[in-house]
């Protein structure tokens, strides 16, 4: 809320105690994240600001006594499309587990749809309890190794920082682009810097050297640290560390000893991508707090990390605090340690209690950034991947709950000069087909690690330029996941004997639903029962690590439509090789 002289005025007679306040929370203990300690006081709340911490007089009080009273937590990044529902059925599903800010990058809707896919976010998160701060994509497409639905240059970018909730330049994960100076990179940096506006970082597999190439021009986040020593060293170069745990990427356990007393105030977390059902039934920033405790954070330290540290990473000079002129943006804690959260308040608003949002229901239809699954018809001939006797195959290889891959180099069954599937051996096709502007592009593979004994199954949801993504184990079920993709417009798909087992349309774009979350968890929990009844590994997400094996940004091996990538070289590579 803008301060003017009647509001100033407001906030002072409160704070003076001549009047009194709006609400008071009384007798609870508040988790002071300056001092790490707790403070015993009211607090005092007007026009959903904190006026005042002491003994204070309200015209609403609620007593607190034997509860704790903390800043609501803050995701420091987060991919909202990832949850494949609108902004407001996410903030439906975030705000009883404590969030009430999000620090979100569209670059998913982005590569789909460009400006208007920025603004499809901006607009559908305004004015909603949940408060959404937004990066621009930095990188659309991803890589020049691939073809998304729209390029975004530094003009076309430039516009969106004059939005009060645009905070900066999301993560710049064309490192080779920063590395060669490229023209189109440097335009983007000059001109957030030119803003004054932040810049995220992704530094998926980078060390040393290409640390300080980013912090030199002014990239000092990343959310990509997978291990002790690659976070350590980027709190050694002064980056702000977001410890990610997510649905498929879950860094936490493995970087969390990391944190020290001496350099938590630079750690703070995010989820980065999370499907709505984990959101559901693990958590979000709460997931991460708890389990940083149960690794042997200090609880109060935990909460600062996901408050205070994020709130100041990103310039939110008001949030991330239970302090005078901070926003009454706060939970109320049953228990410290295992951050049981009572209730959720947003500018002095409870929004949630015990779980249960309390907001609006009501599901708005949308109709934008529909018809984006463009594809001309394919054959079997299509997918043909031809080999010869004597050659060993470039495999993906998935390591389970990792973005990373491994490359495997192995021989493989072949009918008529060609690779054919082999459930035994879990050697299964993949392809990625162009799908925004009919370029016919397919790239296909080989994937390792799915474990299908039948069917396929397919995505529009392929990180980051959302081209078709499909993994089977004949090419007939392949053709009809993608065909079947196509009638609704994209999202997931699981058939068998060219049969669907279930589907999850995902219209706005192929990667988000128009309906509530409840509905879209159903059908995620039919696309779960469908990937048993296929075989799938039960280990991990298969429909989230399969989105990511076109993500030709983390190493080692991937595919994009314009074929197989190894990210370690940069470059396409073939996929037989002489042995």
């Amino acid at each position: 809320m803008g301060l003017n002289s009647q509001s100033i005025k407001r906030r002072i007679e409160v704070a003076a105690k001549r009047k009194k306040a709006d609400l008071v929370i009384k007798n609870g203990h508040v988790v002071d994240v300056f001092n790490q300690e707790l403070l015993k006081a009211d607090v005092a709340i007007v026009d959903g600001c904190i006026v005042g911490l002491g003994q204070y007089e309200g015209i609403n009080e609620i007593d607190a006594r034997n509860k704790y009273i903390c800043p609501s937590f803050i995701d420091g990044h987060v991919h909202i499309e990832s949850s494949m529902v609108t902004p407001a059925e996410f903030a439906k599903v975030v705000l009883p587990h404590g969030v009430t800010t999000v620090i979100a990058d569209p670059h998913e809707i982005a590569n789909v749809a460009g400006t208007e896919g920025i603004k499809f976010m901006l607009d559908s998160s305004d004015n909603l309890p949940l408060n959404v701060y937004v990066m621009l994509p930095s990188c659309v497409p991803a890589t020049t190794f691939e073809n998304a639905g729209a390029t975004l240059l530094a003009d076309d970018l430039a516009p969106f920082y004059q939005h009060p909730r645009v905070l900066g330049l999301g993560e710049v994960m064309d490192y080779s682009s920063v590395f060669h100076s490229n023209e189109q990179m440097v335009n983007k940096l000059v001109s957030a810097h030119h803003f004054g506006k932040k810049i995220d970082g992704h530094a998926a597999g980078l060390m040393g050297d290409a640390i300080n190439v980013y912090m030199a021009v002014g990239i000092n986040t990343d959310h990509e640290a997978v291990s002790r020593k690659e976070a350590q060293e980027r709190l050694q170069r002064g980056m702000y560390l977001i410890i990610r745990q997510g649905s498929v990427a879950k860094d936490l356990s493995n970087i969390i000893t990391a944190v020290t007393t001496k350099n938590a105030r630079r750690c703070l977390f995010g989820t980065d991508d999370k499907h709505i059902d984990d959101l559901i039934e693990e958590g979000s920033i709460d997931f991460s707090v708890r389990l940083a405790i149960k690794k042997g954070i200090d609880p109060i330290t935990a909460i600062g990390m996901a408050t205070l540290n994020a709130a100041e990473c990103f310039g939110l000079s008001s949030k991330g605090a239970i302090a005078p002129g901070y926003d009454a943006d706060f939970l109320i804690l049953d228990d410290l340690p295992t951050i049981n959260i009572e209730s959720v308040y947003s500018a002095g608003v409870l929004v949630a209690v015990n779980g249960t949002y309390l907001g609006n229901q009501e599901v708005k239809q949308n109709q934008a950034l529909r018809q984006s699954v463009k594809i001309n018809k394919l054959t079997v001939n299509d997918l043909q991947i031809p080999m010869t006797k004597g050659c060993n195959a470039n495999i993906i290889e998935i390591i389970p709950n990792s973005l990373i891959t491994k490359r495997i180099l192995a021989e493989v069954d072949i009918e008529g000069g060609n690779f054919v599937p082999s459930t035994s051996k879990d050697y299964l096709k993949i392809a990625v087909v162009e799908r925004h502007k009919q370029t016919g592009n397919i790239g296909l593979g080989i994937v390792k690690g799915l474990n299908l004994k039948t069917g396929a199954i397919a995505t529009t949801i392929a990180h980051d330029s959302h081209n078709v993504i499909v993994a089977g184990t004949n090419d007939e079920d392949i053709l009809f996941a993608i065909d079947q993709l196509q009638e609704i417009n994209g999202g997931l798909m699981v058939v068998a004997n060219r049969k669907v087992l279930a589907k999850l349309p995902l219209a706005i774009g192929g990667i988000i639903s128009e309906n509530s979350y409840p509905t879209v968890y159903k059908e995620l929990n039919h696309i779960n029962v469908a990937l048993k009844e296929l075989g799938a590994s039960q280990q991990f997400n298969p429909f989230l690590t399969l989105s990511f094996l076109a993500l030709p940004v983390i190493p080692q091996l991937k595919l994009t439509d314009l074929g197989l990538f190894d990210v370690n070289t940069f470059r396409h590579i073939g996929i037989a090789e002489q042995s």
